[in-house]
Parts: C-alpha cells; sequence; structure tokens
C-alpha cells in the first residue's frame, strides 16, 4: 500500500471513528433524558423503575390534599380509580391544581412514595394531559371534562 493510500485509509477510518462516537454520546444524551410514563395502577404492580426519574398522572383525590403549616411541602393521593399512589412535593403548586383534577408530576418512586419534583396541571377547563386520559381509558373510567368529576 502506497502512502497515500494509508494515508486516505486513516483519515477515513478516524472519520468513521468520530461519527460513531458523536452517535453514540448523542444516544446516550437522550436516553437519560427521556422520561416515561406511568400511571398509579402500573406504579403499584411494579413496573416503574425505583429511584429512576420518570412521570406520573391521574387524578388527585377528593380530601387527600395535605399541606406542611411550616414548609411548602404539600402530599395528596394520585388515582386512576383502580390504584392509589402517595405523591409528595416541596414547592408551589400551579394555581390550577385542585382536587378531583387531571395532573402529571416529575420525580422519582421512594419507599413507596413519589417525590415530585414538579408537577404539570391542566390549563383550560376541559383538557386532560393525555397520559392520564389514557390511563383513565385503560382503567375503565368514564370521566366528564366539564364538570371534572367521574362519571358513575
Amino acid at each position: 500500500m502506497n502512502p497515500k493510500r494509508r494515508k486516505l485509509l486513516l483519515i477515513v477510518v478516524f472519520i468513521v471513528a468520530g461519527m460513531g462516537t458523536a452517535t453514540g454520546l448523542a444516544l446516550k444524551a437522550f436516553q437519560n433524558n427521556l422520561l416515561y410514563f406511568f400511571s398509579p395502577t402500573q406504579v403499584v404492580n411494579g413496573k416503574a423503575p425505583d429511584n429512576t426519574q420518570f412521570r406520573i398522572g391521574g387524578l388527585v383525590e377528593k380530601g387527600s390534599v395535605k399541606r406542611d403549616p411550616d414548609s411548602l411541602q404539600v402530599s395528596f393521593v394520585l388515582t386512576d380509580t383502580a390504584h392509589e399512589v402517595k405523591v409528595v412535593y416541596d414547592g408551589i403548586l400551579p394555581d390550577l391544581f385542585r382536587e378531583g383534577q387531571g395532573i402529571v408530576a416529575d420525580g422519582r418512586l421512594k419507599n413507596g412514595k413519589f417525590v415530585a419534583s414538579q408537577v404539570l396541571a391542566k390549563h383550560d377547563a376541559t383538557y386532560m394531559p393525555p397520559e392520564v386520559a389514557d390511563a383513565l381509558k385503560k382503567a375503565g373510567v368514564k370521566y366528564d371534562y366539564k364538570h371534572h368529576r367521574m362519571i358513575q
């Protein structure tokens, strides 16, 4: 092999290796930033990962919101009407947060409780996050979006 071809082959090998490394790093970053959604039923059944960031969604159970008077910590129960998960959040809740409403929370499962880092609430009178609507539909729940209640 002459020196020109060897130099060209070396350049091609470095370009391919660089592209492979860049692709691998991009895929790893994408995987680390991916948030999976789980319903309360999936969390109770052990399908959600422990100590890994994910999203949970459902309805805030009526009468379950408890606020710590000395801090911003709030706890409430999230349900898909089949199962319930206790959620703990330390921060200011969205203005639209209320009992009986569909929400989505980001966080981690620790010691059987979901420790939320962010709570997202609906943005108008008829909206429910698609993940929550799908979870309720799979649980066989009919929901009145206009009046924010389950239909019996």
